[in-house]
């Protein structure tokens, strides 16, 4: 399985990115996972449901399936912080490609999603000055990135270009973090 990150203030497109580049992989046949970070409380779980009732009740997880898909949910007793490896870890080694939105300080290799901060809000940093595990940029500015770089450049909007980058590079993203668990 390779992984590669997608890392940028909110905002920046790192949805819209990897909601594009999901397709432009899977003609490629690859098959395609997404691990994506959650800075608020969430819930795919609706009030009336079987397995919301089932997790009321004080289940730690609760497993649903159809012949179209499952979907695991794991109450925390006490909160968790969850690390990305954490995360990889739960997901099918079958899979190709592993695409994580979030987790900007993590250790994985990453593509920074930068653009130039709008009329009336504040500068923002690029990671990719002080970020090692920076290895390519996306933009819709490349003239305005604030420092020089001998990274990739993509335009953010060459999803076809990333996708030909990330399978022609694809050794590099090869995850070698061991499993937890």
């Amino acid at each position: 399985m390779k992984v590669i990150g997608f890392a940028g203030f909110s905002g920046a497109g790192k949805t819209t990115l990897v909601e594009r580049l999901i397709p432009v992989l899977k003609l490629h046949g690859q098959r395609v996972s997404v691990v994506k970070h959650a800075h608020h409380k969430f819930d795919i779980d609706h009030p009336g449901k079987d397995t919301f009732r089932h997790r009321e009740a004080g289940a730690f997880e609760v497993v649903v399936g159809s012949d179209k898909r499952l979907a695991l949910i794991r109450e925390f007793e006490r909160p968790t912080q969850l690390s990305v490896h954490d995360l990889v870890a739960e997901l099918d080694d079958r899979v190709d490609w592993v695409l994580v939105e979030g987790f900007k300080h993590s250790d994985l290799l990453k593509i920074e999603i930068w653009r130039e901060p709008g009329e009336g809000e504040a500068a923002r940093p690029a990671r990719y000055v002080e970020d090692a595990h920076i290895v390519a940029i996306a933009t819709d500015t490349p003239e305005r990135l604030p420092t020089a770089t001998e990274l990739p450049i993509f335009d953010l909007n060459d999803v076809d270009g990333i996708g030909d980058w990330l399978l022609q590079n694809a050794g590099r993203f090869e995850y070698k973090v061991e499993r937890h668990g």
